[in-house]
């Protein structure tokens, strides 16, 4: 997993300081004793950091030392805190599959999970990801439980889907609840709409979050043109309130708030190896990568476009391994520490609905990463506020 590796000899520890590089890196050392735990972290200066910990120990310090300890240097040079961050979880995991969570501190991305597999679905929020392969569908991840609550409850409100979490077994006595008698709710409770009519709700919230918001928008536009041709206006100008009510819910909805299964996107990195940018591939919550590549073409694919390269790169990047619904967690929680930290470093690009890529985008990113100017994304405003970014103008 680690790239490098070299014997540690205390006599020789000057020559050893000399050859490693003074550059970010994941690293392990390991001891005499084969049954001892090995040392693992990231650093911004290797060198530094091995200088700290191996060299002869100064008198009267409480600095960890581990000279007369370490046999071996296990190492990989990295590009960015994103690649240190995503290859310390993959060696911690390996070197500690028991505790390498509590190591990593790694917090699960709060989800909007859709409950299809009940009889009468509904939405709640979850950190626990299920089978990708069943009914239930998830959207994530958001910043906070705080902002994904919010999100969902305000969404809500434009639909008549049940907010109740009991199975229900409806009886026409039962009296309903407070959404039923503020006509938010289609109570199937108490048998208040036909199993059809409740479904054909169900759908329209999927297609809501599907959609980014997007199919409600095109309903209410429709709706509001129809009633102004009508010259109902004052219906029109009802359903255009509405319509601007909708604008700050969705605005709770950053980029990266995906459905799972569906999500498909693309990081650029700074590369540790000169004349290149990393790239890691996000699909269906699971990061795969890095991948090198090159700024410059090699002599036989001069001929090929910047866009094609990609394409061809892409192609041969092996596919994620997140080892089951864990590891998926995982993973999403890890993107969501990089892409809501407030001075992101990188960039991340998402597929549409027909799962492309926006290839111009993309190089434009490349670039920008490779000479180290800023992304198109600003800083977040607030905590669970949206990213807002030249992205998503363009969308």
């Amino acid at each position: 997993m680690l790239r490098e590796q070299i014997d540690f000899q205390p006599e020789h520890d000057s020559e050893l300081f000399a050859a490693v590089p003074a550059a970010p890196a994941v690293f392990l050392l390991r001891g005499a004793d084969s049954s001892s735990e090995p040392y693992v972290s990231k650093t911004a200066n290797l060198r530094r950091r091995l200088q700290r910990l191996l060299s002869i120990p100064e008198e009267r310090t409480k600095r960890l030392n581990l000279r007369d300890r370490v046999k071996s240097i296990e190492y990989t040079l990295t590009g960015s805190d994103f690649e240190s961050g995503f290859l310390l979880y993959q060696v911690l995991r390996a070197a500690f599959p028991k505790t390498y969570s509590g190591r990593l501190r790694l917090r699960f991305a709060p989800l909007v999970k859709l409950h299809l597999e009940n009889e009468y679905p509904r939405a709640s929020l979850t950190t626990r990801l299920g089978r990708l392969s069943g009914k239930n569908l998830y959207y994530g991840p958001f910043l906070s439980r705080v902002a994904a609550e919010k999100f969902l409850n305000d969404s809500l409100d434009f639909f008549k889907m049940r907010r109740c979490v009991e199975d229900l077994n409806p009886d026409p006595k039962f009296s309903g609840c407070v959404y039923s008698e503020m006509k938010m709710c289609l109570a199937p409770c108490f048998r208040g709409c036909t199993d059809d009519e409740y479904r054909s709700e169900v759908v329209r919230v999927e297609d809501f979050l599907d959609s980014r918001g997007e199919s409600l928008k095109r309903q209410f536009a429709a709706e509001r043109d129809d009633a102004s041709t009508k010259l109902e206006f004052e219906n029109a100008a009802a359903i255009h309130a509405r319509l601007d009510k909708l604008a700050p819910v969705l605005q709770q909805m950053p980029e990266a708030v995906r459905r799972i299964d569906q999500m498909r996107a693309l990081i650029v990195q700074k590369c540790s190896q000169p004349e290149s940018v990393a790239l890691f591939q996000v699909d269906a919550g699971a990061i795969a990568g890095p991948l090198e590549f090159p700024i410059s073409s090699p002599e036989h694919t001069k001929s090929q476009s910047m866009e094609a390269r990609i394409q061809v790169a892409l192609c041969g990047l092996p596919a994620a391994e997140p080892g089951g619904a864990i590891g998926r967690m995982e993973h999403l929680a890890i993107l969501k520490r990089w892409y809501y930290r407030g001075s992101r470093a990188g960039e991340i690009f998402f597929a549409d609905a027909n799962h492309e890529f926006p290839m111009r985008r993309i190089v434009r990113g490349i670039g920008r990463v490779y000479r180290g100017e800023a992304p198109e994304t600003a800083t977040l405003a607030t905590p669970g506020a949206p990213v807002q970014s030249k992205q998503q103008e363009e969308l």
